[in-house]
């Protein structure tokens, strides 16, 4: 089920209450933006490049976030976003959750809230779907371990099975069906 990005969008809400929410993003968001995606660390594994200037971020929210179908911003209790995380369609039964957050918030389980917050409500919001997977380079430990602590299931890795900026990638396959357990 693809939806319309014009329509009203669920805001969730996190547990414990007040530390983070997810919200859509809006073009207000791009100074807070650029602080993740200026940095080359946090697009280390991304497949997109680090942003070199607020033009350019201005036009990758417009074209590519506002755009999307589901996207949300990781916002702190200022409602400020610290990143984000995304639901992309695979084909009718999958879809595949993303995620990229600022280095200043990388081990302070920001990133697990989010991750288990947009889990549990997914197979609710889109009830077609069997199976809710992440795609995470092997060397991407922080995030496998986001994953493994939310109750995604490793499945094993892909080889070869990724070029991300040039290079060709083995990645880690998890996945979590609605049948699973959040931890």
């Amino acid at each position: 089920m693809e939806m319309d990005s014009q329509e009203t969008q669920p805001i969730m809400s996190s547990s414990p209450p007040g530390r983070i929410s997810l919200r859509p993003m809006t073009l207000s968001d791009v100074d807070d933006y650029m602080v993740w995606a200026t940095d080359p660390k946090v697009a280390r594994f991304c497949t997109w490049e680090p942003c070199t200037s607020r033009d350019e971020a201005i036009k990758y929210i417009t074209d590519r976030v506002l755009t999307h179908p589901w996207l949300r911003a990781i916002c702190l209790e200022d409602d400020r976003p610290i990143g984000y995380i995304l639901i992309m369609a695979v084909d009718n039964i999958r879809k595949e959750i993303g995620y990229v957050l600022a280095r200043k918030y990388w081990g302070k389980g920001f990133a697990t809230e989010a991750v288990r917050l947009v889990t549990a409500e997914i197979f609710k919001e889109f009830p077609e779907i069997e199976r809710l997977e992440a795609l995470v380079d092997v060397d991407n430990v922080g995030s496998q371990r986001v994953l493994e602590k939310v109750g995604f299931t490793r499945e094993g890795v892909m080889r070869k099975f990724l070029c991300i900026k040039g290079s060709v990638r083995d990645t880690v396959m998890f996945s979590f069906l609605p049948t699973d357990t959040l931890k």
